[in-house]
């Protein structure tokens, strides 16, 4: 659940619903898409949050994927743990472990202010049993933390489970308890928790520990008050205190949980020798995409020389030939309209067509100049993806580049099935072809994680995430509008408003000439891919494309937008075809068009 689809969505309800049920079913409805076929690669795709390898960690003798984990405050029942692995989590710690399961009626919350997470005072927890099936069932592919709130006494039952272990430092009386407690694990990492107010105080005890523990984990603290703990999300500057303080006198790895409320804090606690941040309240104020935000903030503030991958050139020519194609049928459209073959297939001349149906020819000019305006976008923002991204292997860019390519040649079987196959178009694509190849050859190498200047939960940001969501939208609607006309071109060919326009059945068009139709529908089908495959590059750039400080992505679909746009509405007015309900989607996608726009501007020109 991304940022753009949490915020405006899901949140608002969510958190009106009694007790944990908003929680939980958020948790479930993820895991369960995680858990279907396709479900891992649909997650990917909606939000493409998975980690780095610039950023992966190797620690306790654990292979970390991302620095970034999970605290278990935020998932006590152990139902989110299958679509967490999928958010840009390099480790989850769940707990806390108790013999017996423990339901505080108290429901976690934020406060009205989103400053402060509310939880019980004791933490909920489903017990021994529960947790033990839980863990035993899932198929986890990144380290488990247990947190064990009664060791002594539940220890012996997790020797064969987990990858490490988090201990209360009030729960261990001695070092030779933790040695003990460390054996019956299995010699498996063990972590001492306590809290940052609490550091100077236990540090004659974390010395004594130091020995036999494998980390030290400082948490974020409460605030008692009416039977509810209140976490503030924001405790950046004391956990930063301890950190130097404990790095100063011991010498383990040292890792936070808590106080984390936007990427910036956690900059702040790595820049002081944390190696790992796991969120809690923050997730959930900030959203899941918040651990994205973390790792692209880190990668933007490391030092590597930018890369220049060879071959971007060979994409940037494909996008230039299409958007040239484009050109060239928008001239068309706007003259002959009808072309040399089209005349010979139909053994009828355009001023023949004319004389007999001038709203006819009108209609053809209209289908065409629709296609080319789509054509000039798809060509500008392959053009963009090359030269912006491609060219600095950015893996997104090509990915998505790759995307609108593939389904746009597949488009040419839809030509198959119309009894009409436009050579010239056949021709156009045969020479994108070995272009295409040897772009997709040259730049295998685009490996790169895309970076964000966003640092901080800022009123750009907020309104960022709202423009989003209409620019999903946006690329959706495209999708689903080239696979209607399409399906519409292969069966019926013309809508109800069509029939009115033209002032003839598809029968009276039969019997005038019985190859108008294909040469028709051939024209619908080329927009109706078109279209779809555009519609697929607007979609991957709105869901994978949104990182602070990228202005070229805001030009992309400003200067993008505006001959698709162009085409498709003003068209209608130049023919006059001006059916309100036929041009209805149009005005709906230009809508989400100028909203996504004015709310994107400041987050993507912010530099």
């Amino acid at each position: 659940m991304p940022d753009w689809s949490y915020h405006p969505l899901f949140k608002p309800w969510l958190s009106r619903l009694p007790g944990n049920a908003g929680r939980e079913f958020i948790h479930r409805g993820m895991s369960a898409i995680a858990n279907v076929p396709g479900g891992k690669s649909f997650i990917e795709f909606l939000g493409h949050m998975g980690p780095s390898g610039k950023l992966a960690r190797n620690l306790f003798g654990l292979h970390f994927e991302s620095p970034i984990g999970l605290s278990c405050k935020i998932d006590p029942k152990i139902t989110g743990t299958h679509a967490f692995q999928n958010l840009g989590f390099g480790a989850i710690e769940v707990g806390p472990v108790t013999v017996s399961p423990r339901e505080p009626a108290p429901a976690a919350s934020l406060t009205p202010t989103e400053d402060a997470l509310l939880l019980p005072e004791n933490l909920q927890t489903i017990g021994l049993t529960a947790t033990l099936d839980n863990l035993k069932k899932k198929q986890m592919r990144v380290p488990v933390l247990i947190r064990l709130e009664e060791p002594g006494t539940i220890a012996r039952h997790f020797k064969d489970i987990g990858d490490a272990f988090v201990i209360e430092i009030d729960c261990i009386k001695s070092p030779e308890d933790l040695s003990q407690l460390k054996a019956v694990l299995n010699n498996r990492p063990i972590l001492i928790a306590v809290r940052h107010s609490e550091v100077i105080e236990a540090l004659p005890k974390l010395k004594a520990a130091s020995q036999i523990a494998d980390g030290i984990m400082v948490e974020e603290d409460s605030v008692l008050t009416s039977g509810m703990k209140a976490l503030p999300l924001q405790q950046t500057s004391s956990l930063v205190h301890a950190i130097t303080r404990i790095k100063t006198d011991i010498s383990l790895p040292v890792v936070t949980s808590g106080g984390v409320a936007e990427p910036a804090d956690a900059l702040e606690l790595f820049e002081a020798g944390a190696e790992l941040v796991f969120l809690s309240g923050g997730y959930v104020a900030s959203g899941p995409g918040l651990p994205k935000r973390i790792q692209e903030a880190m990668l933007d503030i490391r030092e590597e020389e930018s890369v220049n991958l060879p071959g971007w050139q060979w994409y940037w020519l494909f996008g230039l030939f299409i958007l040239m194609g484009g050109s060239i049928v928008l001239f068309y459209s706007l003259t002959k309209v009808i072309l040399f073959y089209d005349e010979a297939f139909m053994q009828m001349s355009r001023l023949e067509l004319i004389a007999y149906n001038a709203n006819l020819y009108k209609f053809m000019s209209h289908d065409r100049m629709t296609l080319a305006g789509t054509m000039i976008s798809g060509g500008f923002i392959y053009m963009q993806l090359a030269r912006h991204g491609i060219r600095h292997g950015i893996h997104w860019t090509r990915r998505a580049f790759n995307i609108g390519a593939i389904t746009g040649f597949l488009g040419i079987l839809l030509f198959l099935g119309f009894g009409y196959f436009d050579w010239l178009h056949g021709l156009f694509w045969l020479i994108l072809l070995p272009v295409y190849l040897i772009g997709f050859r040259k730049t295998r190498g685009a490996n790169e994680p895309p970076a964000s200047k966003n640092r901080t939960n800022h009123r750009a940001w907020k309104k960022a995430v709202y423009g989003q969501l209409l620019f999903v939208v946006l690329g959706f609607s495209f999708v689903m509008g080239g696979i209607m006309i399409s399906l519409i071109g292969a069966t019926s060919v013309f809508v109800d408003t069509d029939v009115q326009y033209i002032c003839m059945t598809p029968d009276q068009l039969n019997a005038l000439n019985e190859k108008l139709i294909p040469v028709i529908a051939h024209d619908r089908a080329g927009f109706g891919s078109a279209l779809f495959s555009v519609g697929l590059l607007v979609l991957t750039l709105a869901l994978w494309g949104f990182h602070e400080g990228s202005a070229w992505v805001w030009r992309t679909f400003l200067i993008g937008g505006i001959p698709a746009f162009a085409a498709g509405i003003l068209t209608h007015f130049y023919i006059g075809y001006i059916d309100f309900i036929h041009l209805l989607p149009a005005y709906f996608a230009l809508t989400l068009y100028i909203g996504g726009l004015l709310l994107t501007r400041d987050y993507f020109n912010n530099r």
